[in-house]
């Protein structure tokens, strides 16, 4: 009872702080929507599987600029690729905060790269980007260990011998080691089951984030903390996979070389050392651990998540799957492995990568941002303390963006000639200040891998492209695809 009664007073609390929250902006010009109910907001209006279809929907009411309520979080939804590039572009100094996402808050603790602000966030992505380009991000350093690393994939799917598989961990196994090589300068084998643990830890996070339990702990935090529920054990493992990185880290502190950085982990304690008597320091123990933990989690499960929605996706087409192939034959063979610059010579197979990249739509919403001061825009003010969802769903669906928005096109990408042409709409890294810090290598990575594996196999399924349901399996947080049984088929 004492419980309960802590909970209803708790519950009368945020009645009237949400309460006081929507009425008290008199004067302010909040950009419209609908009206909100006390505690839920707008959250009976939503679709839980699918919240984008319904900020889509009200767009159509409210215009591209709307206010909705999360629970008792003011959010501000932007729409549409004009919007959305006015906003982070046009604007991007007032939009480049991050929101405190309750969930990824109670992982990192406030540290880190990807949700802090401020100083801590300028101080840790300058030094961020340009440790990653030291080590080779986007360039030809790069380039080797991901080509090396493309033969170990190729060889372990050799390994099915045309049998079907579940092939969800030989990408991320893949992926996740060139993340490895850059943060901890070594990769793992793919028979390690302590590497695989880690895996199946990355991929239950992103799962749990994206279904309604992990919608409602970053509604209401304080309540699911002393509820039962699958979120304790998400924790649980996080807690271990932290563990992991602390474990990693102190080896690194132990057979640390100043003059011989081995990997970004060094490069950070040695700057760590270099800035220790400066009062404005944000390179401590607390921030790497978080940062590591960031690299280590995006930079594996949305590029392998994209490539197991490649390869379906070339199931599904197989006459596309066939051009892409006979364009590669022409250019490269069957033997040499390919370059990043072979992409040039590649226009067919670039646009289907892009193409594959902008129907997977893999965080519909965006990571979302935050008002850190009060914004004016389009004639609205966003108040301070506002959490904005500039919908990237909404963009790469555009239609006076995409001449199919809803159909596989690779078309898209090619001009009258079939030669590649970019498209400024193309935003499936955000964009402006808060734009992905991996961008370049994800790009590298799914050109290399998808091109050497494509050299190589033919891929199908058990039941053909007609059993394949190309529809995300939850879209929320972000699009993750449907499991399904591959054959890989040597050329």
């Amino acid at each position: 009872m004492e419980i309960l009664s802590i909970l209803v007073l708790v519950g009368l609390m945020v009645v009237l702080l949400a309460y006081l929250n929507w009425r008290g902006k008199k004067g302010i010009c909040l950009p419209p929507g609908p009206t909100p109910l006390p505690v839920l907001g707008n959250l009976l209006q939503l679709n839980k599987k699918a919240p984008f279809k319904s900020f889509i929907k009200l767009s159509e009411t409210y215009g591209p600029v709307l206010t909705v309520y999360l629970g008792p979080q003011r959010v501000v939804v932007l729409v549409g690729f004009k919007t959305v590039k006015e906003a982070l572009i046009d604007q991007a100094d007032d939009f480049s905060g991050r929101a405190p996402v309750p969930l990824l808050n109670r992982i990192l603790r406030g540290h880190g790269l990807a949700i802090s602000n401020g100083e801590r966030w300028r101080q840790l992505r300058r030094f961020t980007l340009s440790t990653l380009r030291d080590f080779g991000m986007g360039r030809k350093r790069m380039e080797e260990w991901i080509r090396e690393e493309s033969k170990h994939l190729v060889l372990s799917l050799s390994c099915t011998n045309s049998t079907p598989c579940d092939h969800t961990f030989f990408f991320s196994r893949a992926v996740s080691n060139v993340i490895c090589a850059l943060v901890f300068g070594c990769r793992f084998d793919y028979e390690d089951n302590s590497f695989l643990q880690l895996l199946k830890t990355f991929s239950a996070t992103a799962q749990f984030a994206s279904r309604p339990w992990g919608q409602l702990y970053n509604l209401f935090p304080w309540l699911l903390e002393v509820l039962p529920g699958e979120h304790h054990h998400v924790f649980t493992r996080i807690d271990k996979l932290m563990a992991f990185v602390k474990e990693r880290i102190q080896k690194h502190q132990e057979t640390l070389s100043p003059d011989c950085p081995r990997d970004y982990i060094d490069c950070y304690l040695i700057k760590q050392n270099k800035e220790k008597d400066d009062p404005r320091n944000e390179f401590t123990y607390e921030n790497l651990v978080a940062t590591v933990f960031n690299l280590f989690l995006a930079g594996t499960e949305t590029t392998s998540t994209t490539l197991r929605y490649a390869i379906m996706i070339l199931i599904k087409h197989p006459q596309i799957q066939e051009r892409v192939q006979l364009e590669i034959d022409t250019v490269i063979g069957r033997e040499r492995l390919p370059m990043m610059e072979d992409r040039k010579s590649l226009p067919f197979t670039d646009a289907v990568i892009h193409e594959v990249q902008r129907v997977l739509d893999i965080v519909p919403l965006n990571i979302p941002h935050y008002a850190t001061g009060d914004i004016s825009f389009k004639g609205y003010t966003i108040p301070k303390g506002t959490v904005i969802l500039p919908m990237l769903h909404s963009v790469l669906r555009d239609d006076e963006q995409w001449e199919t928005p809803w159909s596989f096109n690779p078309g898209h990408f090619l001009d009258q000639n079939d030669n590649f042409k970019k498209s400024p709409a193309f935003m499936v890294f955000s964009a402006g200040k808060r734009s992905c810090v991996g961008e370049s290598l994800a790009r590298m990575e799914l050109f290399l891998f998808l091109v050497a594996l494509l050299q190589r196999f033919t891929f199908t399924c058990p039941g053909g492209p007609d059993s394949l349901d190309p529809t995300p399996e939850v879209s929320s947080f972000a699009s993750l695809p449907r499991t399904y049984k591959l054959i890989a088929t040597p050329r």
